[in-house]
C-alpha cells in the first residue's frame, strides 16, 4: 500500500501510510488505541472504503473484492455471533465447507486447544475459548493470508504458547500473516517485522531486534551496603567489570536488563504524541 488516507470529517484515522508486506512473513502492526490499526486492517480485508492511496493484496484491489480473492483469505472477526447456535466443531466444519482446500477440522480444534469443548455450543464457551475458536475459523481454509487482530485476548499463557506454535507452523507452510497485538512480547516473539503507527502514520519500520537497538541504554542493578543501586549506561559489560573489581566473590542482586521492544514502543508512541502536540500548537498559532 502506499500513500492509504482513510477521513472522518476532519480526522485523519490513516494519513498516508506506505507499507508492504513480504510474502510468508510474519508482520506485526502496532500502536495504540485509536491509532488507525483496525482501520487499515480494514481496508486491507475489503470491509472499508479508503479516501485515497493504491492498496494491492494479493493482486487484487480490496475495495473490489471476489469471490475468489475472499477464499485465499483467513481473516478472524471480532464476533461469533453467526455461529452462536452451532457446537464449535460443527461452526469450523461448517466454515471449512466453504473453501475449496479446507485443512482437517480436528487437526485445527488441536491446534487452538478446544478438543475439550469441540462439542460444546459456542454460546456457552468463555471469552478465551470464544477467541480460540476465532482463530480456528480464520485458519480453516488454509488461506494464503490471515488476518488475526488481536488474537489471544483472554488466553491463558499456556493457551498463548499453544497459539504462537500454531503460528510459527502456518508461517513454515508459506502463510502469510498481518497480526495486531497489544502483548509486545508476542510481536517480540512471532513477528519478522514489525510496523509501529501513531495518529494514522507510521512513526517506525523494522525487525524486533532492529527497533530494540534504537534504545541506547541497558540498566545495571545490584545491591550493596548502600541499598539497591541502578544505572542506566551503553556500556553495560564495563559497568559488570567495575563492579567485579570492587566487589569479593559474587555481586548480590546483580542484573543486566538490555532494551525490550515495550520499552522503544513506548518512547516512540510518546514521541509521535509529542510531535503531534506540537503541531496541533504551531498550528494554532499560525
Amino acid at each position: 500500500m502506499t500513500g492509504l488516507r482513510k477521513t472522518y470529517g476532519s480526522k485523519h484515522a490513516v494519513d498516508g501510510l506506505d507499507l508492504t508486506i513480504k510474502t510468508g512473513e510474519v508482520f506485526a502492526l502496532l500502536g495504540p488505541n485509536g491509532a488507525g490499526k483496525s482501520t487499515t486492517v480494514e481496508i486491507l480485508e475489503g470491509y472499508r472504503k479508503r479516501n485515497a492511496g493504491d492498496v494491492t493484496v494479493l493482486g487484487v484491489d480490496p475495495a473490489h473484492p471476489t469471490r475468489e480473492w475472499r477464499e485465499r483469505l483467513g481473516i478472524m472477526l471480532q464476533s461469533t455471533s453467526s455461529v452462536t447456535l452451532l457446537t464449535a466443531r460443527e461452526a469450523i466444519a461448517h466454515t471449512a465447507r466453504l473453501y475449496p482446500n479446507p485443512r482437517n477440522v480436528d487437526e485445527v480444534i488441536a491446534e487452538v486447544g478446544l478438543e475439550e469443548k469441540a462439542d460444546a455450543r459456542a454460546n456457552t464457551l468463555s471469552g478465551g475459548q470464544r477467541r480460540r475458536l476465532d482463530v480456528a475459523l480464520a485458519v480453516i481454509g488454509r488461506p494464503e493470508l490471515v488476518f488475526l487482530d488481536e488474537p489471544t485476548t483472554g488466553f491463558d499463557p499456556e493457551a498463548r504458547r499453544q497459539f504462537w506454535r500454531l503460528i510459527e507452523t502456518l508461517r513454515d507452510g508459506g502463510t502469510t500473516i498481518l497480526l495486531t497485538t497489544h502483548y509486545l512480547d508476542e510481536a517480540e516473539y512471532l513477528a519478522d517485522r514489525v510496523a509501529v503507527i501513531a495518529n494514522g502514520s507510521l512513526v517506525a519500520l523494522d525487525t524486533p531486534k532492529g527497533l530494540r537497538r534504537r534504545a541506547e541504554n541497558s540498566t545495571v542493578s545490584w545491591t550493596d551496603a548502600a541499598g539497591h543501586q541502578s544505572v542506566a549506561t551503553t556500556t553495560p559489560t564495563a559497568v559488570v567489570r567495575d563492579l567485579l573489581a570492587k566487589h569479593k566473590g559474587e555481586i548480590p542482586d546483580l542484573e543486566v536488563r538490555n532494551p525490550s521492544l515495550e520499552d522503544v514502543y513506548l518512547e516512540l508512541i510518546g514521541q509521535a504524541d509529542a510531535d503531534l502536540a506540537d503541531a496541533i500548537s504551531q498550528k494554532a498559532q499560525a
